[in-house]
Formats: C-alpha cells, structure tokens, sequence
C-alpha cells in the first residue's frame, strides 16, 4: 500500500514512518522474538540504528526523485521538507544510527563492532551534502545500502559476543 491502494501512505508523506516500523522494529524485535520467545529491550534498541538506516535509504531514494514527485503532487516527506532540509535529515538520521550504536555499547561494549560500519557512510553523506541530483544519487542510494547491511551485520555479531 505504499503506492497502490484507497489511500497510499507514500504519498502522504509517511513512508519513512512505515520503513521504520516494518524494516526496524518489526524485523528486528520479530526476528528477536521468533528465535528467543521474549521481548526484551536490547531488540527494540538494536531495531532502531537498522530502521534508521532503511529509512535514509528511502530518503535519498526519495531526494531523488524530488523534483518530479512534486510536479506530479506525491507528497513525500523529501517533497514536504524541500532539497535542502532532505539532505540534512538524511545525514541527520546516520548520525543517530551512529549515537544509537554508542548508547547500545554502554551496556553491551561488543556493539560498538557496529561503528566499523561508520566510514561506509562518508561517501554517501558527501554526495548528499555536496548537491548530487539524479543519477549521481543513486551512487548515495547503493552505498546506504552497503551501509545498512555493515551495520546489520556487524551489530549483530558484536551483540551475539555480548
């Protein structure tokens, strides 16, 4: 129902709240519960660096496509926030990918494994902040993704050591 449906969520500027849900909380406290029975607060932690990342890889997804989402009237939140502000959340939401993994490390040290991930987002920060359009922001969109899945990994197996 991102796109389709009575009322298509993505185009009301709402699609990095699902991402968020769907890709962070529910895949990583489902997966947590499927496989230990429980609930416990270290899922929903770790959930939020890996719903943080799928979400800027939908918002630079979405900042490109800006310009013609707005003439066509998709109101996206990249749309609703204008370029400018969209390359500032997007580099915002890494730097809360990184500040979520340290906080997790308080209490689980082997997490910071996590931040091994953290020089996989200089490149796609820079294009973001230096003004790439186009076709030069799909190179940000595949190293977010190279990102997300380091992240992914990397916390994982450093919360597997703890």
């Amino acid at each position: 129902t991102y796109t389709g449906g009575p009322i298509p969520y993505g185009y009301r500027a709402l699609g990095e709240v699902f991402v968020f849900v769907f890709f962070g909380l529910v895949a990583v406290v489902g997966t947590t519960f499927a496989q230990t029975e429980s609930l416990d607060g270290l899922a929903f932690a770790a959930a939020v660096p890996i719903g943080l990342c799928s979400v800027a890889l939908l918002v630079v997804n979405n900042l490109r496509d800006v310009h013609g989402d707005a003439a066509v009237g998709k109101r996206t939140l990249a749309v609703l926030l204008g370029e400018g502000r969209t390359r500032l959340f997007f580099t915002g939401l890494l730097v809360v990918v990184v500040a979520a993994i340290l906080l997790i490390g308080l209490a689980r040290p082997w997490a910071l494994l996590g931040l091994l991930a953290a020089p996989l987002a200089v490149p796609p920060v820079r294009t973001v902040l230096g003004g790439g359009r186009g076709p030069v922001l799909i190179d940000a969109l595949k190293g977010t993704g190279q990102l997300t899945l380091a992240v992914g990994v990397l916390l994982a197996v450093g919360l597997a050591l703890s």
